[in-house]
């Protein structure tokens, strides 16, 4: 049987973690189809059929679709779920948002989380806050999983040459509408696609000192900023910055934590980093038993006179 991706997407463009997640599909066996569901999304379905490994793109549009709304994208997947022995969403918040809903409409238990595909019917899945690994094997019909894309290479934008079908779309949810959305604007790199991340803890003090410290540091490499969970609860970044496990789960080549002391949910979120750069003053602070390198300094010191050399 083949695998079905169900792509996230912007309606112009292909979002990373699909790429990841077509790479966790094909190591399932089969054929890997993708699912473009919106509304004058052409161009996503065309950018789908290029990425190497893709068989077949399933380009959907509806007005119910465009701005991704969970119970009407749930309805088309479930429409075309009987095709398919696997449904794999990127374990982002929309991926997050209607994986659930197929697997209750179908009656199977959802697979999350996975960094390991084992066999067709076996999976690999962080608990504990990754401080264990447990193996998941699923006798579904049809398994729904979520892929958590630092788990997974990212496939190759280019080089495919898939076909793409445009099938009649499901009907909309009476029960829902889109009224509106407010979309925080950011001219970095988005975090969970970032190469290179900066974050800042609770030592900071202040959103002021925050921004302060922490932007010439992101401008020098070029990076994405980041939070933990502390700096955010406390108001000093917003909640799209933060990093860990009820945050953002990131894998960047480089990741600078400033002022956090490792909680054990942030490591959660970071920890898989290639390599990873901490700053604290604390020198029992746990962030220092997964940093590459670590710098026992005030951050408030340290990090100014970082970016002076830089």
């Amino acid at each position: 049987m083949s695998s079905l991706v169900i792509a996230e997407h912007d309606n112009s463009s292909i979002k990373p973690s699909t790429l990841n997640t077509i790479t966790a599909a094909a190591q399932c066996g089969g054929d890997v189809h993708v699912l473009v569901a919106g509304h004058n999304a052409g161009a996503a379905a065309a950018a789908a059929a290029q990425i190497t490994g893709v068989a077949k793109v399933i380009h959907v549009e509806n007005a119910g679709l465009a701005h991704g709304l969970a119970e009407n994208v749930t309805a088309q997947v479930v429409a075309l779920a009987s095709g398919y022995s696997h449904l794999l969403f990127p374990a982002t918040a929309y991926g997050k948002n209607i994986a659930p809903r197929v697997a209750a409409k179908l009656d199977v238990g959802q697979i999350s989380d996975i960094t390991k595909v084992d066999s067709p019917d076996t999976f690999e899945r962080p608990i504990y806050a990754g401080n264990a690994i447990a193996t998941v094997q699923s006798s579904d019909a049809i398994k729904v999983i979520t892929v958590r894309t630092t788990g997974f290479d990212a496939a190759a934008s280019t080089g495919g040459s898939a076909s793409v079908d445009a099938p009649t779309a499901a009907s909309d949810s009476a029960d829902v509408s889109f009224l509106g959305s407010e979309i925080a604007k950011n001219d970095r790199p988005e975090l969970t696609a970032a190469k290179v991340i900066v974050s800042g803890g609770r030592a900071l003090g202040s959103s002021e000192k925050f921004m302060e410290i922490m932007t010439p540091l992101a401008d020098k490499l070029g990076a994405a900023m980041g939070a933990s969970r502390a700096a955010v609860d406390a108001g000093y970044a917003p909640n799209d910055w933060q990093v860990g496990q009820t945050g953002k789960i990131v894998a960047p080549q480089l990741y600078v934590a400033c002022g956090i002391s490792g909680a054990i949910q942030h490591l959660a979120g970071m920890k898989d980093s290639k390599v990873i750069v901490a700053i604290n003053k604390d020198a029992e602070a746990p962030i220092f038993s997964v940093a590459d390198y670590g710098l026992e300094a005030d951050l408030f010191v340290a990090v100014p006179a970082l970016v002076a050399a830089l």
